[in-house]
C-alpha cells in the first residue's frame, strides 16, 4: 500500500482511540509514543510506580499488531537471557540458536534499571543497529523493532543507572504524571469488573507501519527550521550549567520527531512550534548537568526550557 499524510493522521487517531479503552487522559503521551514509533525510535518511560507505565506500553504494543515480548529486568538477568544463546543439539551434533525475547518486533523492557550494566549493554547493539551478535554470529532483528523501557526514578536501592550511551539511544523520554480526580474516578470504574487490556485488538499491521515510517521522512522541513533545530541543540552544549550537551544524534532525533509530529497533525510541513514542543522530550535525558546545578535544585528539564526560550524562533520572510 501507499500511505499519505492524511492516512497517518487517521491511523494515529485510531490507535489513540483504541488505547483510550485502557489508558485514561494521556492523549499527549500517546501522541509522543506514536512519534517515536513512526521515527523507528525507542521509548523510555520514567515515572513513579503504579501510574500505568507498563500498561501504556502493553496497550501500544497490542494496538500495533506486531510480535511482542516482555522482559522483567532483575539483578540476576544475564545478557544471554535477553539476546538468546547457541545450544548444542545432540541429534544434529551442531549448535543451534535459541532466540531470546529481543527477537521480537515490540520489546517491553520492564524496570530496565534493575539489571546490571552488563545486561543493559546487551540492548545497545539491538537498539542502534537493529541486530544482535551471539557467539560471533550476527542476526538481524525483525522490522519494525521498538524497545519500550520503563524505570522508576525514586527507587535507587538495587538499581543500576543506565549508561549515558544507552540513554542517548532512546529516542524519547516520557513521563505520565498522576491523573486528575476525574480521571482517577474513570480508572476505578473502567477496571472495576474487567481488565480492558485483555480485550484490546490491533488496529494496524506491520506493512502499514513500515510504509508510514517511510512517508514520515518525506515531510518538508524548511532550511530555517533546520537551522532552528541545530541552534537549540548547540545551545545545550554551551550552557553554563551543562557538562555534556545533546549529541548530533539528538539533533537528528529532534528533526525526525518534528516531521512525525507534523504528519500526526495532518501536515506535510514542519512548524517552529513543533520543534519547540518536542525539544524537552527529545533532549532532556541527553544532558548531563553539573553537580553545582543539581545542588541548587535545578534539573535538566529547566535547563532545556531556558535553552528554548533563549533561541530566536524563525519567522516567515
Amino acid at each position: 500500500m501507499t500511505a499519505s499524510i492524511s492516512d497517518i493522521q487517521t491511523t494515529a487517531n485510531q490507535i489513540r482511540e483504541n488505547m483510550n479503552k485502557v489508558i485514561v487522559g494521556k492523549n499527549n503521551t500517546v501522541d509522543l509514543a506514536l512519534v517515536a514509533l513512526f521515527c523507528e525510535g525507542h521509548i523510555l518511560f520514567e515515572d513513579v510506580p503504579g501510574i500505568g507505565k507498563t500498561t501504556l506500553a502493553k496497550a501500544l504494543a497490542r494496538s500495533l499488531g506486531c510480535s511482542f515480548r516482555r522482559i522483567q529486568f532483575t539483578p540476576d538477568l544475564l545478557p544471554s537471557d535477553v539476546t538468546g544463546l547457541a545450544v548444542y543439539n545432540q541429534k544434529t551434533q551442531e549448535f543451534e540458536y535459541r532466540a531470546g525475547p529481543l527477537m521480537a518486533q515490540i520489546v517491553l523492557a520492564d524496570e530496565i534499571n534493575r539489571a546490571t550494566p552488563r545486561t543493559q549493554s546487551a540492548l545497545l547493539e539491538a537498539m542502534q543497529e537493529r541486530q544482535i551478535t551471539v557467539d560471533g554470529s550476527t542476526k538481524l532483528l525483525p522490522r519494525p523493532f521498538l524497545v519500550l523501557a520503563t524505570q522508576n526514578p525514586i527507587e535507587l536501592e538495587g538499581t543500576f543507572p543506565l549508561p549515558e550511551a544507552q540513554v542517548d539511544r532512546f529516542f524519547i523520554k516520557l513521563e505520565l504524571g498522576y491523573p486528575s480526580a476525574a480521571e482517577e474516578n474513570t480508572i476505578l470504574l473502567r477496571f472495576e469488573r474487567d481488565e480492558p487490556l485483555e480485550h484490546l485488538q490491533s488496529v494496524i499491521d506491520e506493512p502499514t507501519i513500515l510504509e508510514m515510517q517511510r512517508v514520515v521522512r518525506t515531510v518538508r522541513v524548511e532550511s530555517s527550521i533546520r537551522d532552528y533545530v541545530i541552534a537549540i541543540v548547540r545551545a545545550t552544549r554551551s550552557h553554563e550549567s551543562v557538562e555534556l550537551g545533546a549529541s548530533p544524534r539528538g539533533s537528528l532525533y529532534l528533526y525526525h520527531a518534528a516531521q512525525a509530529y507534523a504528519a500526526l497533525k495532518g501536515r506535510d510541513f514542519v512548524l517552529p512550534d513543533d520543534v519547540k514542543y518536542l525539544a524537552p522530550f527529545i533532549l532532556t535525558h541527553r544532558l548531563i548537568i553539573s553537580a553545582q546545578t543539581r545542588l541548587r535544585g535545578r534539573n535538566a528539564k529547566q535547563i532545556v526550557k531556558e535553552v528554548i526560550d533563549s533561541v530566536p524562533v524563525p519567522v516567515e520572510q
